[in-house]
């Protein structure tokens, strides 16, 4: 399926990401841009700035975000790896799709819809504290997506609307120059990834502070696995491990053979709440101890990745200035 496609992948630098984050989106993201015969995957700090006006913040969670990648396999020799800001096409090419941009697309988009309830809901004006860019911001994925002739944009469900987006801009385009001019991509949801559960039971988020650290020490991810709710049934009485967080948890990163041993020792009531709690931290700490050690080398060589960022950014450069002069040509009559 993904063979000779084009893939783009991008992520906002929104602080350092837990256990879930990492098998539900990056480890699968870095995974699938492997398939394709090329793959784009860009850190996107404009949309950031929607939300995280303080530089010093903003670029250390840049900072963080390009390390877990690379930490996590993503390799900058096959993947166009590079900041959305490094790409001054980009804007460019933004503000001509903003003239085939129906403004009922901005007001029907998720995130303006969802500032606007929380508004709302708090008796505020609708607008309140919404800026231009998270109003605008389909129209900028549009160019994230349009600019590099991409086939396939992988997605959760709740972001299939900005491809379909993506989807009419182009198509707007091309039919009034009656041209290909752009690139009709297409959404893949991937209906296995994995949505990991946090240690209260609802799903892992930073929000509901009930995250698995993921590069922490050990004793940090000890203690919040540890954390993790269960009920006072002594170990001798039989459970269903269907109902225990923990073996929910472990599905996510455990083998088949051990999910089948501790489902087998709670049901046969021969593993109590600690050793199944043991069991997840040996699972969690094997999983993340390689991309632990590689992402602390680049967080302390951070120059190695500026550098990769700068070559992937002059890798995707010269696609970018094509699109753009197809675009200004057919617009402007050149």
């Amino acid at each position: 399926m993904f063979e000779e496609k084009t893939i783009l992948t991008g992520v906002k630098p929104t602080g350092t990401p837990h256990l879930g984050n990492y098998l539900g989106a990056i480890k699968p993201a870095i995974e699938l841009g492997k398939k394709a015969s090329r793959h784009y995957m860009f850190i996107a700090d404009y949309h950031a700035i929607n939300a995280e006006k303080d530089p010093a913040v903003l670029n250390e969670k840049l900072k963080e975000i390009a390390c877990i990648y690379l930490a996590g396999g993503l390799d900058p020799n096959h993947s166009v790896f590079y900041r959305q800001s490094d790409i001054p096409e980009i804007p460019e090419i933004t503000t001509i799709l903003y003239a085939y941009t129906p403004k009922g697309f901005m007001n029907k988009a998720h995130a303006y819809k969802a500032a606007v309830d929380k508004n709302r809901e708090a008796g505020k004006p609708d607008d309140d504290g919404i800026n231009m860019g998270l109003y605008t911001y389909p129209t900028l994925m549009a160019a994230d997506i349009l600019t590099f002739n991409t086939d396939i944009v992988p997605v959760g469900k709740d972001q299939i609307q900005h491809v379909e987006i993506a989807r009419d801009i182009a198509g707007a385009i091309n039919a009034h120059y009656n041209k290909e001019l752009l690139h009709l991509p297409e959404y893949y949801v991937d209906e296995h990834v994995a949505v990991v559960p946090g240690i209260d039971g609802r799903k892992m988020s930073k929000s509901y502070g009930n995250v698995i650290p993921l590069f922490e020490d050990d004793k940090a991810i000890k203690k919040a696995i540890f954390s993790i709710k269960t009920d006072s049934r002594p170990m001798e009485e039989p459970k269903d491990p269907e109902g225990i967080l923990v073996y929910e948890i472990y599905k996510s990163i455990a083998t088949p053979a051990e999910l089948q041993e501790m489902g087998d020792g709670l049901r046969q009531g021969k593993l109590g709440y600690g050793h199944i709690k043991n069991m997840l931290l040996d699972a969690v700490i094997r999983e993340i101890s390689e991309a632990r050690e590689k992402y602390n080398y680049y967080m302390a060589h951070f120059a190695e990745v500026e550098e990769m960022l700068q070559e992937g950014a002059k890798k995707a450069r010269p696609v970018a200035q094509e699109t753009l002069r197809r675009l200004k040509d057919a617009v402007f009559g050149r």
